[in-house]
């Protein structure tokens, strides 16, 4: 089968691969007729994220259908068309039964911290992701789960995680009827925080780039201000000044590890990594959010340390909320908000790419080039 490998920082090739097998009585192998990249991949793509191994394929938003599964699966059958979350997940143990899917303790031999991730280095297990003809689900009773008939697939493929992971931030952010909520970062997760964040009873929404047609996508598809935090200068103060000098009640960190806005930050995490991230968009949300307030982290960093300014959250008595996504439990209720219109997921889509041109996907995507907002992926055999 034709997959996206990795080779290197900067660094991906479509290469022929062994077709996935199973592996244990609980999988199931999907043949993948739609995938995105995310913007947590460029993390891996640009090396910023530790053990991502040479030959390791990225992708862990997918759509597709069961081509093949294991004697113990009783879920799923061949033909079914499936959306799969980026977790996987064990479904029995003490977080899972919690709705902790994203901190699964049996899916990663690291899961002191995070569960497993498909196509996202072996600090998150080392699973082959969704870029490519097929992948190997594992627990396919636990994760996927069919598309209802009345959901196309390019939101189907955005409900695996950059839909949920946005609202989720929202709803890490405790919002309060008639709060003001800032995000910092108007990609895809940003975006739909910033429209996710109304729906949860905000009075104002407010969101920070550098890139103006992003801040466009943002003022059209979330109805949200917009600043540009080259134009402003200091976007602290900036958001001081817009607050009546309180700051805002909830700031979401939509951003993560390869924050601009200061070139020492950058450099020391982005190019010398040595940080685990540039914390420049965590540190403008601990500034810019009012005392007491909320901030929600949804921007991916690295395990090493990063300069935050924690005295400062704690002196400000700051509630910091933060996780990975965990996607199924977001479904139900995103389900009946696609249904009935409040929220359009494929609204952000701006590129459709052949598998096999994958590296012109990252490209545009690493150098924000062509307007570009979300790309997806799609598989020649699909």
């Amino acid at each position: 089968m034709l997959a996206m490998t990795y080779r290197g920082p900067y660094k991906i090739r479509v290469e022929e691969k062994d077709r996935p097998k199973i592996e244990h009585p609980g999988d199931a192998i999907v043949r993948v007729t739609l995938a995105a990249i995310c913007g947590s991949d460029l993390h891996l793509y640009h090396g910023m994220m530790p053990d991502t191994r040479i030959g390791h394929t990225f992708g862990h938003e997918f759509i597709g259908v069961v081509d093949e599964v294991g004697p113990d699966v009783q879920n799923l059958k061949v033909g079914d068309r499936v959306m799969v979350p980026f977790n996987i997940f064990c479904g029995s143990c003490y977080f899972c039964v919690r709705g902790l899917y994203s901190n699964c303790h049996n899916v990663n031999p690291n899961a002191t911290a995070v569960g497993g991730i498909y196509g996202y280095s072996h600090t998150t297990g080392g699973y082959d992701g969704g870029q490519a003809e097929y992948v190997r689900v594992p627990l396919a009773d636990v994760g996927p789960t069919i598309i209802p008939d009345w959901m196309s697939d390019e939101d189907a493929v955005l409900l695996t995680d950059a839909l949920p992971t946005g609202y989720f931030g929202a709803q890490l952010g405790e919002i309060a009827e008639g709060d003001t909520v800032v995000v910092f970062g108007a990609g895809p997760i940003g975006l739909y925080a910033a429209k996710s964040s109304w729906l949860m009873g905000a009075g104002r929404v407010i969101v920070i780039d550098h890139l103006d047609y992003r801040l466009e996508k943002a003022r059209q598809f979330a109805q949200a201000e917009t600043y540009n935090f080259v134009e402003v200068g200091d976007v602290v103060r900036t958001l001081k000044y817009a607050t009546d000098g309180l700051g805002a009640d909830v700031v979401i960190d939509a951003v993560g590890a390869e924050a601009d806005g200061s070139a020492l930050q950058h450099i020391t995490a982005s190019k010398l990594k040595l940080q685990g991230g540039s914390p420049v968009a965590l540190n403008w949300a601990i500034d810019s959010v009012r005392k007491g307030g909320t901030i929600s982290v949804m921007g991916a960093y690295g395990p090493l340390f990063s300069a935050v300014k924690f005295g400062d959250a704690m002196n400000k008595g700051l509630r910091i909320n933060t996780n990975q996504c965990p996607v199924k439990r977001q479904w139900p209720r995103l389900f009946e908000h696609v249904r009935n219109g409040y929220l359009k997921p494929s609204e952000i889509v701006t590129h459709r790419i052949p598998l096999e041109h994958i590296q012109d996907g990252y490209h545009l995507f690493s150098t924000k080039l062509d307007g570009i907002i979300k790309p997806l992926v799609v598989p020649s055999a699909a």
